[in-house]
């Protein structure tokens, strides 16, 4: 008894502990909500192989306890041997078919579910998006627009319809994932990849690269914004042009120097002359920097001219401050 009462307390415990993340769902043993028809077909294949392992689980660990306590030594001598258990045909055939069973049972969900995840429902109006990983930030181009308008970290979609997705990298390989809306897609350098999803409803999708890419690759985060047509059309033809220095700023430049330039994981920038030229700063975002204080990635490598020269018009009326104290770098 002295023994029993604490691994019945224990074993209580750790059956709690295992529910309570079983259930989390996020951070759990079970995916976020699918708001993406393909991210319901990924849920459904997870759920019946977990079931399977789950029950598989259990009835292995069971039977492995009821043999341990029904052929426990029993005070008998370490020197005398126990029943001896022979060949028993059928119950070798069972444990032999069973496996198989499952196996097939499996393979069959599948491949019923594969094809529903990686086609797109028919639609004769895709939204096509440009998705480019880069060191360290997710870049969008609205290949439909009027204008091909562009945006950083964000992704504007409008609800109901299916967004076309080319995935590509021109730096490192990435993985674009927003587990809402589907799978992981690898965006490879020399290499372009397809994704699509399309949103059950409004609301805010966050996703996170899913590849090692680097040192600051834990701050390489992802939002889709599923809103109204309306306001779709408002973003791509006029509010994500006027402020594409903005998004430049808060999605490229202020995770590594600070929201307002004071520094972070990179250098003080904040009263650094060359926030207001537009040629030494073009020179830097498109070749990268190596100095004394680090090193910093090519980030603006694929951006226009007009958009380095947003970020400079956005930088001096918010972020350059010649009272900001002396710069420690570039």
């Amino acid at each position: 008894m002295r023994w029993k009462l604490p691994s019945f307390v224990l074993a209580v415990l750790l059956a709690l502990a295992t529910a309570g993340v079983a259930t989390a769902a996020n951070g759990g043993f079970t995916p976020v909500q699918p708001e993406s028809p393909n991210a319901s077909h990924t849920q459904t294949a997870y759920y019946v192989i977990l079931g399977f392992t789950s029950a598989i689980f259990v009835i292995v660990e069971g039977l492995l306890v009821a043999f341990i306590v029904k052929y426990r030594r029993r005070g008998r001598s370490r020197e005398v041997e126990g029943a001896q258990v022979h060949g028993h045909t059928r119950l070798e055939l069972i444990w032999t078919v069973i496996p198989v069973v499952i196996l097939c049972v499996i393979g069959v969900v599948v491949f019923l579910e594969l094809p529903n995840i990686d086609s797109a429902p028919a639609s004769t109006d895709p939204i096509h998006i440009t998705v480019e990983g880069h060191q360290f930030y997710w870049q969008f181009d609205y290949v439909d627009s009027p204008n091909h308008a562009r945006s950083i970290g964000t992704m504007h979609v409008p609800v109901g319809q299916v967004v076309d997705l080319k995935v590509v990298s021109p730096d490192v390989i990435h993985s674009w994932w927003v587990p809402a809306l589907g799978g992981k897609i690898q965006a490879i350098p020399g290499r372009v990849n397809h994704f699509w999803f399309r949103a059950n409803k409004a609301g805010s999708y966050e996703g996170q690269c899913a590849e090692l890419c680097g040192v600051f690759h834990a701050s390489m985060r992802a939002v889709v914004q599923a809103e109204s047509q309306q306001s779709y059309q408002h973003f791509v033809s006029k509010y994500g042009p006027e402020t594409i220095g903005k998004q430049e700023w808060n999605g490229v430049c202020a995770s590594c120097h600070g929201n307002l330039g004071q520094g972070g994981y990179g250098p003080s920038i904040a009263s650094n002359t060359l926030l207001k030229q537009v040629a030494g700063l073009d020179v830097i975002l498109r070749n990268g920097f190596t100095g004394s204080l680090g090193a910093m990635p090519p980030v603006g490598k694929t951006w226009t001219h007009g958009q380095i020269a947003s970020l400079v018009a956005y930088m001096r009326k918010h972020i350059y401050s010649a009272s900001a104290g002396a710069t420690s770098g570039g």
